[in-house]
C-alpha cells in the first residue's frame, strides 16, 4: 500500500473524528462562557477534558490500527490522572506531539503547551485550545520591545494568569526546553555543546515553577528518540515508523528555585541555568544510548 494513500486512510477518520468532539465540546464552552460561576466552570472542566481525551484516544487508536510503529517506553515515573506535573521534553518533530499525547492519555492529565497566538485562529483547533485552558502566548522581539517598552513582561504576566488556573486542577504543563525542533543547521548556527540537543532555554521552565510553586508536584523528564530518523507526520500516518522510544523519569523539583527571582536576580538564574544544563547533559547522554539501543527493559 502507498504511504500516502495509508497516511489517508489513517487520517481521514482523525479530521472526521475531529469534527465529531469539538461540536460537544464548543457547546460546552458556550455554556461555559454565559454562565461565569466558579461552581459551572469546575463542573464544565472535566467534561471538556473527558472530549480531548477522547479525541486523543481515537488517534492513538488509528495510529495502532494502520501503522506497525512500536512505542516502547521505558524508565521510573509514579504517574496520576490526578497529578501536577512539569512535562519537560526535547523536540525534534510535529510527531513529538501525537507520541506523547498517546503514551500519556489517561494516565496524567491531559498535556497543556504553551502556544503561539496566531495559533489561536487555526480552523476548529483554535477554538479548541482555547476552551481547554491552553496558553496563548504573544512573543515580541527586541525591536518591538524598545519602541515600546511597556511590552517587556508580558509574556511572563500571561505565564503567571496561566498557571494560576492550573493550580486549582490537575495539570500536566508540557514544556519543549529547546524552544524549537531540532534541525542540524539550529545546532550548527547555535554552537550546541550538545551531540543530539539544542541548549535548552531556562526561562520558561523558571516562569512555570515560580508561578505554581508548591502546585506542582514533581517534573516528568521525557526523552524521546527516533532509531530511523526524525520523522514526518506522513511518516507517522504512512507506517514508516518501525519504533519509537521514550524514556520517562520523575524529577523532584528543587525546593531552592520555587519563589526565585529569573528575571531581576542574576545569581538565581545562573544556578537555575547551571541545573538546566546538566539536566540536559544527562539527556543527551541518554539519548545516546536510545539510539544506539542501549538502554533498559521497560519499567514504566
Amino acid at each position: 500500500m502507498p504511504t500516502w494513500f495509508r497516511a489517508a486512510v489513517a487520517f481521514a477518520p482523525i479530521v472526521l473524528s475531529t469534527v465529531v468532539h469539538v461540536i460537544p465540546l464548543f457547546a460546552v464552552t458556550l455554556f461555559k462562557a454565559l454562565l461565569p460561576f466558579a461552581a459551572v466552570r469546575r463542573a464544565c472542566n472535566p467534561l471538556l477534558t473527558g472530549i480531548a481525551e477522547s479525541w486523543i484516544a481515537f488517534n492513538s487508536r488509528m495510529i495502532d490500527l494502520c501503522t506497525h510503529t512500536r512505542f516502547v517506553v521505558t524508565g521510573r515515573a509514579d504517574l496520576h490522572r490526578d497529578g501536577h506535573y512539569l512535562v519537560l521534553a526535547n523536540h525534534q518533530s510535529w510527531v513529538d506531539i501525537p507520541v506523547l499525547q498517546k503514551i500519556f492519555n489517561r494516565r496524567i492529565p491531559l498535556l497543556r503547551f504553551f502556544l503561539k497566538s496566531q495559533l489561536f485562529w487555526v480552523p476548529l483547533m483554535g477554538i479548541a485550545w482555547w476552551a481547554l485552558d491552553f496558553p496563548f502566548m504573544k512573543r515580541y522581539t527586541r525591536e518591538q520591545i524598545a519602541r515600546r517598552p511597556e511590552l517587556a513582561g508580558r509574556d511572563i504576566e500571561a505565564t503567571r494568569r496561566a498557571c494560576a488556573k492550573f493550580r486549582s486542577i490537575p495539570v500536566s504543563v508540557m514544556n519543549f526546553v529547546e524552544g524549537t525542533r531540532f534541525t542540524a543547521a539550529k545546532h550548527a548556527a547555535q554552537g550546541s555543546p550538545y551531540a543530539h540537543l539544542l541548549k535548552p532555554k531556562s526561562g520558561g521552565v523558571a516562569f512555570v515553577i515560580d508561578a505554581m510553586g508548591d502546585g506542582l508536584q514533581a517534573i516528568l523528564d521525557v526523552t524521546v528518540a527516533y532509531p530511523d530518523g526524525k520523522p514526518t507526520m506522513l511518516d507517522l500516518f504512512g507506517g514508516r515508523i518501525r519504533e519509537v522510544r521514550i524514556d520517562v523519569r520523575e524529577r523532584p523539583i528543587p525546593r531552592e528555585f520555587v519563589g526565585g527571582d529569573y528575571q531581576n536576580d542574576a545569581v538565581f538564574r545562573e544556578r537555575f541555568q547551571a541545573w538546566m544544563n546538566a539536566l540536559w547533559q544527562d539527556k543527551d547522554a541518554r539519548l545516546s544510548g536510545m539510539l544506539a539501543g542501549e538502554w533498559s527493559k521497560p519499567e514504566t
